[in-house]
């Protein structure tokens, strides 16, 4: 087995859950899914990383101060929280973004963690060259994350079991699919056919 995978969990927090700010449909239902992905890794002793929006109360990404979205995932708040089901492992690096009342930061890629570590240098220094995505929501923040992850020169394999779109427009997140695997991402469908 290489040493050189990492799982990329994005932004599964309870305001892009039911009953959420910015519900997804169904966003829980990745929940499930990500856990055992959770458990194959943790058990294989590699990293795991939990992206999270970690917005200020006032920021231009909130339709209130002009930007496109309803106010969500505010630091500190039971919103920006990850879904209680999420089995993140002791040893789960948060990646927090969209900390800047100016920025939207779509992608995990846009965040650091604790010590103010970018994801690429973090992934980098566990050796990772693939990392395996999923979260929410398919046509944002995991489209973007995903594409970033090319960018950065990172095999992605994005787990289609594990990923849920918002659909302001019908058919976003096929859209956005079709643009992750045309950049060059591959699909796993089902964790049965997961190998490290």
């Amino acid at each position: 087995m290489e040493k050189n995978a990492a799982l990329v969990i994005v932004d599964v927090q309870n305001d892009f859950c039911p009953g959420g700010a910015l519900a997804v449909a169904d966003g829980d239902h990745v929940v499930p899914a990500l856990n055992r992905y959770i458990e194959r890794f943790a058990e294989a002793g590699l990293p795991i990383f939990a992206t999270r929006d970690w917005h200020p109360p006032v920021t231009t990404h909130f339709k209130i101060y002009g930007g496109q979205w309803p106010v969500h995932c505010v630091r500190g708040t039971f919103g920006a929280e990850f879904n209680v089901a999420l089995k993140l492992a002791g040893g789960a690096v948060i990646v927090s973004k969209g900390m800047a009342a100016d920025a939207d930061s779509y992608s995990g890629f846009d965040g650091v963690d604790s010590s103010g570590i970018g994801l690429t240098e973090l992934l980098r220094n566990y050796g990772a060259t693939r990392i395996f995505v999923g979260g929410l929501a398919t046509d944002y923040c995991v489209k973007q994350t995903v594409l970033d992850g090319l960018k950065q020169g990172f095999a992605v394999i994005l787990l289609e079991d594990c990923i849920r779109g918002v659909d302001l427009a019908p058919a976003d997140s096929q859209r956005a699919l079709h643009e992750m695997l045309g950049a060059g991402a591959t699909t796993l469908h089902d964790i049965a056919d997961l190998v490290l």
